[in-house]
């Protein structure tokens, strides 16, 4: 009978330490199999209905995992797209609140738009900091650069309170923390951290009313009948959520099919679990050498103040983490083990 360790270690084999998920997962066996065969379709000319086939499972397999129905799914290539279409559906001089240094693609459509009123204040913060006027508030489940997490549930609670909207990024915590995309108007993730795809492939999720968003990046995929939707305008856009999808990156699809079936079987709940298990073994070990990570209780991302600069030597020694604004940040995911965190904080010492 399979077990958690026997279906990781038969599809990661790693030539690194890599404590880096934060930047990149690492790929599956079996995605990578999956992308070598979508290459074979095109190079070999076969029809490519299969790909488009993964598709459609990607957005029911990511519906599953957000907790809504796949009619409120899109797909499109990134976040920032994502952020691009709802920062163009607000009217000139709306407010968006946002939490200070967050993730870029968050950010910055709103800030580009010119015309919007776009305040930012800490992220411990930012649901008191809510306010009759606010729009919307966006911001990411768990920072990029250091891992805090957000306290969404007071966040949502604020924002109805106020009649704001909620906009959540779930790119560092879609995968190992649980996602409820339901209890948000909106939120989006990318598919190449923890939910181990390649990259190229994102997703927006939506109220089943829209929202009030326009698909203004909408082409021939976003027709509810895209195969008659070549030619001159869409006549009639999708009904669900596929009228804000972006021409698919098949191949990327076709593999991250792969990992978000592995990310199944082996369960949110459960990858959740081990990756927390490992990151607070890292912090134990932080205190015993004196180092005093940002607090960020309950997250799978550690970040260290001071040792962002010891990033090359580590690469030097086969440990993969990053430099983030002077901090050491390393970021745990089901391919890690406990020897890894033991690696890291020796050559830390």
């Amino acid at each position: 009978m399979e077990t958690f360790e026997s279906l990781v270690r038969a599809e990661f084999s790693p030539k690194t330490t890599y404590l880096n998920t934060a930047s990149n997962g690492l790929l599956p066996a079996r995605t990578v199999a999956a992308l070598h065969e979508a290459a074979l379709l095109r190079a070999e000319g076969r029809p490519l209905t299969p790909l488009h086939e993964d598709v459609e499972a990607c957005r029911a397999a990511y519906a599953r995992l957000a907790g809504v129905p796949a009619s409120r799914v899109a797909l499109g290539a990134s976040v920032a797209a994502h952020t691009g279409v709802i920062a163009a559906s607000l009217p000139a001089g709306a407010e968006v609140l946002t939490a200070e240094d967050d993730f870029t693609s968050v950010l910055n459509p709103f800030h580009v738009r010119g015309d919007l009123k776009v305040r930012a204040v800490p992220l411990e913060r930012i649901a008191e900091a809510v306010r009759p006027g606010t729009a919307l508030v966006a911001v990411s489940a768990a920072q990029s650069a250091d891992g805090r997490l957000a306290d969404l549930t007071a966040l949502r609670e604020a924002a109805r309170a106020h009649g704001a909207r909620t906009y959540v990024d779930f790119s560092q915590s879609a995968g190992w923390l649980p996602t409820d995309a339901d209890a948000h108007d909106f939120s989006a993730a990318v598919s190449f951290k923890w939910l181990l795809g390649p990259h190229g492939a994102a997703f927006l999720v939506v109220p089943e009313d829209f929202g009030g968003l326009s698909p203004v990046l909408a082409g021939w995929v976003a027709g509810e009948r895209p195969w008659d939707s070549c030619y001159g305008p869409v006549a009639e856009l999708a009904h669900s959520a596929r009228r804000f999808d972006l021409t698919h990156a098949l191949f990327s699809y076709a593999g991250l099919r792969r990992s978000l079936e592995l990310v199944e079987e082996l369960g949110v709940a459960a990858i959740g679990a081990h990756d927390l298990a490992l990151a607070d073994r890292f912090r134990a070990g932080l205190a015993r050498l004196g180092h005093r990570p940002v607090p960020a209780p309950g997250s799978a991302i550690v970040s260290v103040p001071g040792l962002g600069s010891r990033q090359p030597e580590l690469a030097e020694a086969g440990i993969q983490v990053s430099d983030r604004a002077g901090h050491l940040r390393a970021a745990f995911h089901l391919f890690n083990t406990p020897a890894d965190v033991d690696r890291l904080l020796d050559a830390l010492a």
